[in-house]
């Protein structure tokens, strides 16, 4: 009898931030980051620099979690799901462990955007959502094989999801999305007024 099997997954870790204490209030963690967004010099030239739309602190702060208490409990709760998913991986870590390696802040205008990349050097990357205004973009991921299917013909429409080149996950407000750091991502322009505002981080096998 013939079998066609589903091989080498990619998995995509989505939950409530809450699931994991401690509780992180939404409202103290935007106004955090819009304080920090507008003492950051440093981020704010390497922004218009590089033209960056709206802020990141990827390229300027990276005591994030000494700043502001709210980031300290963020990471704790992080911490706590970055290993229910590396559970889920199986990861074999010996005796070593994954541990944040940096964090940042993203706002993310009107027509902003955030061009594919990777986070080399890292396990697991993700995001957490502070504000997610209607038409607010959502993360847009790409099947890593992409590159190396050459002469494939498209899929059909409406086929199956772990068939699709493209997955765009729409998350809410206090979700946090984990992924394998070599897992291909963008973020889409923002169509909403409003500014989109997110938290990303990497952990490392230290």
């Amino acid at each position: 009898m013939s079998q066609i099997r589903s091989l080498f997954a990619t998995r995509l870790y989505r939950a409530a931030l809450s699931e994991h204490a401690p509780v992180i209030d939404a409202d103290e963690m935007a106004q955090s980051c819009y304080s920090i967004a507008e003492d950051d010099e440093a981020g704010q030239v390497w922004c218009e620099q590089n033209g960056y739309p709206g802020y990141t602190s990827y390229a300027s702060l990276t005591d994030l979690p000494w700043r502001f208490p709210v980031f300290g409990d963020l990471v704790t709760s992080l911490d706590k799901h970055v290993a229910a998913f590396v559970k889920d991986l199986e990861f074999d870590l010996g005796d070593r462990a994954l541990v944040l390696e940096d964090i940042w802040i993203n706002i993310l205008p009107e027509g902003g955007a955030h061009s594919s990349h990777i986070h080399p050097h890292s396990v697991i990357s993700g995001t957490t959502y502070v504000a997610m205004p209607g038409g607010a973009s959502a993360l847009k991921l790409e099947d890593p094989r992409l590159p190396m299917m050459m002469a494939a013909p498209t899929r059909q429409k409406g086929c199956r999801e772990e068939l699709r080149a493209f997955i765009y996950e729409a998350p809410n407000v206090g979700d946090v999305l984990l992924w394998e750091s070599w897992l291909r991502h963008e973020v889409p322009m923002n169509m909403s007024e409003e500014e989109r505002i997110s938290v990303s981080f990497n952990y490392r096998w230290d």
